[in-house]
C-alpha cells in the first residue's frame, strides 16, 4: 500500500500536468543557460550543479508537456535546452562532457549520452532542426566509438584521453543491463535516419543485457537494493521495442514480480518516486503488448504513491515537481527533475489507458 494512505487532493490530471509544466519553467531548476540541474536541494534552497544529462530528460519532458497541451514555452523551453547542450558538446573530442563547467578532472558518460541522443531525436521529430538531429548522431558515434568493452560498454570515460574509469562496484561505475534504455537512442538513430548498422549495437547490448539482468537485484543491504530496482527498471524499459521476441517477453514476465515485491518490502525504509513511475510505465507497455496483464490493483497502489510525492506547497522552487522519495517515511529534500519527468509521464499514460487511449511508443518512453 502507500506509505501516505491520506486522502489524495481531488486534482485533474491537467492540474496535476500543468503543475508540473510551471515547475520546469519557473521554478529555476532550468537555469538561464537552458542547462537543467541535477536537482533542488530543498534544505539548502540551492541548485546542484548543471548537467548534460538531466538537461536531456528534461527535453523529452518539456517535449511531453508541449505535445500534451500546445503551450509554445514549453517547446521554447526545450529548444532552449538543446541550444545548452549544443554549447556544452566538445567538438574537439566529440563527446558530450558529464557536466557543462566542470572543473578539475572531466568525465563522459555511455548512459548520459544516451539519453541526451533520445532527447534531441524527440525534439528534432517535433522541430525538424537539423542541429539537433547531427547533435544526436554524433552522440550516437561517441557511444559506438568510444565506450566499446569486451563484454557491453565502458560506464565512463576519463577526457581528454578517453580512458576507461575503473570498474567499481556499484551499478552504475560498471557495464550492466542498464545500458540497454541508452542504446535505444541507437536503435532510433537506426530507425530515423536511418542508420541499418546502428541495429547491430542495440542487438549486442540486448543480447548481454539479457544475460546479466539478475545481478541487479543481488544486493543483500535493503536500502542499497531500492537503489538497484532503478537500473533494473532501465534495462525493462530497453525491452520494450523487442517484447514480440520470447525471450523478451519472458525476461519482463519474470522481472516485473520480483520488482514489485522487493519496491513493496523496501518501500518502509527507502522509496524511490522513479522506481515507482517506472514501474507503473512497464506494466501498461507490458499490457499494451500482450506481454502481462495487468494487475490493476498493483498499478493503482503504485499511481497513489507517485501523485503522493507531488509537491503541493506554496514553495515556487518546489511546487508541482515531485520529491526524490522518502527515507522512513520522511520526505528527502530533493526536488528532483527525472523524477518529475518520469512520475509526470505514468501518471499520463495511467489516466490514458483508464480511458482507452494509452498509445504504448517506446519511442516517447522518457
Amino acid at each position: 500500500m502507500p506509505l501516505n494512505p491520506t486522502p489524495l487532493p481531488d486534482l485533474t490530471l491537467l492540474t496535476r500536468l500543468e503543475q508540473t509544466g510551471e515547475w520546469f519553467l519557473h521554478s529555476g531548476i532550468q537555469e538561464t543557460s537552458g542547462g537543467v540541474a541535477r536537482y533542488y536541494r530543498v534544505d539548502e534552497q540551492r541548485n546542484l550543479p548543471l548537467s548534460t544529462e538531466i538537461t536531456g530528460y528534461s527535453i523529452s519532458a518539456l517535449i511531453e508537456l508541449y505535445q500534451r497541451t500546445k503551450r509554445l514555452e514549453y517547446l521554447d523551453a526545450a529548444e532552449r535546452a538543446g541550444r545548452f547542450l549544443l554549447g556544452t558538446w566538445d567538438r574537439t573530442l566529440r563527446t558530450m562532457p558529464f557536466e557543462a563547467n566542470e572543473t578539475g578532472d572531466r568525465f563522459a558518460y555511455f548512459f548520459d549520452l544516451g539519453i541526451i541522443a533520445r532527447a534531441l531525436l524527440r525534439l528534432w521529430r517535433v522541430t525538424g532542426e537539423n542541429w539537433q538531429k547531427e547533435l544526436a548522431s554524433e552522440c550516437g558515434r561517441s557511444m559506438l566509438e568510444d565506450f566499446p568493452a569486451e563484454r557491453g560498454s565502458h560506464c565512463i570515460l576519463k577526457l581528454p584521453d578517453k580512458r576507461p574509469v575503473p570498474r567499481a562496484a556499484w551499478w552504475s561505475r560498471r557495464p550492466g543491463a542498464f545500458h540497454l534504455k541508452a542504446a535505444l537512442a541507437w536503435r532510433e538513430l537506426a530507425e530515423l535516419l536511418p542508420l541499418p548498422a546502428l541495429h547491430k549495437p542495440y542487438e549486442r547490448q540486448l543480447e548481454f543485457s539479457l544475460s546479466v539482468w539478475s545481478d541487479l537485484i543481488t544486493e543483500p543491504q535493503p536500502d542499497r537494493l531500492m537503489d538497484r530496482l532503478h537500473p533494473l527498471g532501465y534495462f525493462l524499459e530497453g525491452l520494450l521495442p523487442v517484447l514480440d521476441r520470447p525471450e523478451c517477453a519472458q525476461a519482463l514476465r519474470e522481472a516485473v514480480p520480483i520488482y514489485s515485491r522487493l519496491l513493496r518490502e523496501i518501500s518502509p525504509i527507502f522509496l524511490r518516486s522513479d522506481a515507482y513511475a517506472q514501474l507503473l510505465r512497464i506494466r501498461l507497455f507490458a499490457e499494451a503488448a500482450g506481454v502481462l496483464p495487468l494487475n490493476r490493483g498493483q498499478a493503482r497502489e503504485e499511481y497513489e504513491q507517485i501523485v503522493a510525492l507531488q509537491d503541493l506547497s506554496g514553495d515556487r522552487r518546489c511546487r508541482g515537481g515531485y520529491a526524490f522519495g522518502t527515507r522512513d517515511g520522511q520526505v528527502l529534500p530533493f526536488a528532483n527533475p527525472v523524477s518529475s519527468a518520469f512520475c509526470m509521464q505514468a501518471s499520463n499514460y495511467w489516466y490514458e489507458r483508464k480511458a482507452g487511449a494509452f498509445r504504448a511508443d517506446w519511442r516517447e518512453l522518457i
